[in-house]
């Protein structure tokens, strides 16, 4: 296993960890409804993906608690 022979410096450190960064999503048009909606997902309006209906599009956006 690969063991650093010397402690890295704080600032090698955040040089190299500013390369790593998050991505916005990519958004599409739904060909059925033309709202916006994530690639290789169904959509939140129609909930149509690849000319099929996967569900209902009901949105949840309280969680019932006991």
């Amino acid at each position: 296993m690969a063991v650093p022979k010397r402690k890295m410096s704080r600032s090698n450190t955040r040089a190299r960890r500013s390369q790593w960064k998050a991505t916005a999503a990519t958004l599409t048009t739904c060909e059925n409804c033309k709202a916006p909606r994530q690639s290789h997902q169904a959509c939140p309006q129609c909930g149509q993906y690849a000319g099929r209906t996967y569900a209902e599009a009901i949105r949840t956006d309280a969680v019932e608690t006991r």
